[in-house]
């Protein structure tokens, strides 16, 4: 058998920057097994898959080690592929996950936005174990359903933080957000996943279901603009909307192949 697969630079005005994402559409779903085989052979932050169902699109997400709960680059790729390459007409798409419910992204224009449900976070004390994680203590720390979120005094601490990364492995999470305020957008942010295969993610969608409603609260506004400070850089409009956030970005088209199975 083959498949189609897609491979879409999202979050990013240009191509080779943002985070990359595949995409492999489907009629029917594969076996688990060889969906994550298919990912990791991919070696990409994440692979979505996904198969029509009725007037939705069932939608599963894949490090190259695990099967992860949401992934917001890869669901605004997917997006992508069937607004411009999968005869998908209308400006809304509507996705669902067994794992996150419904998820919808629209088109205005070159801009995509996803609209996806708020994290839910607490405060946690600065453990000793988040603390050797990083060579700068945070000011703050969250746990939100999978990742850690550490708040940080100023942006040149997410430019230039240190992590340890066989230290972040072992935590109970699927990854760690680091954040600070920022002087030219409302604030940055990296992310960090070893235990999830990705070390650091170049752009995280779901990141920003945490990031959104914390910031909108410390900033006291709705409406705020982000860059994620990874190496290849992604550009991120964020809207909070009580129970959901927008997160609005570009994405352009790198690959389009098949893979023979």
């Amino acid at each position: 058998m083959k498949y189609k697969l897609y491979q879409v630079d999202t979050f990013t005005e240009k191509l080779f920057g943002g985070n990359p994402a595949a995409v492999c559409p489907l009629n029917e779903w594969l076996d688990d097994n060889l969906l994550q085989k298919i990912a990791m052979e991919n070696n990409l932050a994440e692979t979505a898959f996904y198969v029509k169902k009725e007037n939705r699109y069932e939608i599963r997400w894949f490090t190259p080690k695990i099967e992860v709960d949401l992934c917001g680059h890869a669901t605004l790729a997917a997006a992508f592929v069937l607004f411009n390459h999968e005869g998908y007409s209308n400006d809304c798409v509507t996705f669902y996950s067994h794992r996150s419910g419904e998820l919808k992204v629209s088109k205005k224009s070159s801009n995509l936005t996803l609209d996806f449900p708020v994290d839910e976070f607490q405060p946690i004390a600065i453990t000793d174990e988040l603390v050797s994680c990083f060579d700068k203590k945070p000011l703050e720390a969250y746990k939100g359903k999978t990742d850690y979120m550490l708040i940080f005094e100023k942006k040149s601490h997410i430019t230039n933080i240190q992590p340890q990364f066989e230290t972040i492995s072992k935590l109970n999470a699927h990854g760690v957000i680091v954040t600070a305020k920022s002087e030219d957008v409302d604030f940055v942010s990296r992310f960090f996943a070893p235990q999830s295969g990705v070390t650091e993610d170049s752009v995280t969608g779901s990141a920003y279901t945490t990031l959104t409603p914390y910031w909108a609260e410390k900033l006291n506004k709705t409406e705020l603009t982000s860059i994620q400070m990874s190496e290849r850089k992604g550009h991120l409009q964020c809207k909070f909307l009580g129970n959901r956030v927008e997160i609005s970005g570009q994405a352009k088209l790198y690959l389009i192949g098949e893979i023979f199975i």
